[in-house]
């Protein structure tokens, strides 16, 4: 990564200099996933326990699949907030292979619900390789559907319910957007694609950009996706509910918003998916954020840039949510 630090923001340079490293020198190295998982926990088990914040209510719900398992899907609602609200369904970061546990980021997930005015719903979608793609789609789609369906008992608009997802979650939050046209269910009233990861291919320039690789390096991307897709890895007919990158037909869907960071393996792809949305005469946001690597709002999350992209794309989803 030579001049990585020198290009990126003071504040973000700073925060990925006091973080530690991989062998390959970026944040997140995934030749092994099992291990990396065990270390995460382990990671997050010495932490101190973090104390309920009374301005949420948490509720967990178990929403019945097919085949007799469950989809766990975590509620977080502004205490007292006894009217209807809108939604927003969340699909975590974790490049699809990561991330099991939605307690794990009940303070992020209590901002958005507390910022924004609204039951946030995040999805603990199946994971990489155990599931392999389009399974965590289709849990968002039951998740979209259960909550739209049940509007009432949970005190949500079921018209004001939006779609949103982070890095690896943005290809299950894409394609349940894909899903949702498709099978004719209630529209959603917007979707966020945040540094997403949408296509297996790995053809744009971005992809193969050294200075990219801060967060992870491109053989780890790809073997994030060989997870995902196993041997239709870079295959002609792989779906679009699989890679939503791949996707040809994108009329008919919400409002959506797309943030990129120049510094990014995945930059390239958010841009050429925000792109052919707007030919197929969606309304988009797209926003490119200079000097910023992959997640940078996660992993310098008090820097300036931070704020200014929260406040963008909070914005955007109050709009939408609230009308």
């Amino acid at each position: 990564m030579p001049g990585t630090n020198d290009a990126l923001d003071p504040e973000l340079a700073a925060a990925f200099a006091a973080m530690p490293k991989a062998a390959n020198g970026t944040l997140l190295e995934l030749s092994g996933i099992p291990g990396l998982r065990a270390r995460l926990r382990a990671a997050r088990a010495h932490l101190p326990a973090t104390p309920p914040d009374p301005r949420v209510t948490i509720e967990t719900l178990r929403i019945p699949r097919d085949d007799r398992t469950e989809l766990e899907v975590v509620l977080y609602r502004p205490a007292g907030a006894t009217q209807t609200l809108p939604a927003l369904v969340w699909f975590h970061a974790g490049a699809q292979v990561l991330g099991d546990d939605a307690r794990d980021d009940d303070a992020y997930h209590t901002a958005l619900a507390l910022n924004l005015d609204c039951v946030l719903a995040a999805v603990v979608y199946r994971l990489a390789p155990e599931t392999p793609a389009p399974g965590a789609a289709e849990d968002g789609y039951l998740a979209y559907n259960h909550l739209a369906a049940h509007a009432a008992e949970h005190r949500i608009d079921p018209h004001r319910i939006g779609l949103a997802g982070a890095s690896g979650g943005g290809a299950p939050a894409a394609a349940t957007a894909l899903m949702v046209r498709d099978r004719h269910a209630p529209r959603p009233c917007s979707l966020s694609l945040l540094y997403p990861m949408l296509d297996d291919r790995l053809e744009t320039p971005s992809s193969s950009e050294a200075i990219a690789e801060v967060v992870f390096a491109r053989p780890d991307i790809r073997l994030a996706w060989a997870a995902v897709l196993g041997d239709r890895l870079g295959a002609a007919d792989v779906h679009p509910y699989s890679a939503p990158g791949r996707a040809t037909d994108l009329t008919d869907l919400p409002d959506t918003f797309v943030a990129v960071a120049q510094f990014d393996l995945l930059r390239d792809e958010g841009i050429d998916f925000a792109r052919r949305l707007i030919t197929a005469c969606v309304p988009v946001d797209l926003h490119l954020y200079a000097r910023a690597f992959h997640a940078w709002d996660r992993f310098a999350a008090t820097s300036t840039l931070t704020r200014s992209f929260e406040q963008t794309w909070h914005a955007f989803l109050r709009r939408h949510l609230h009308g």
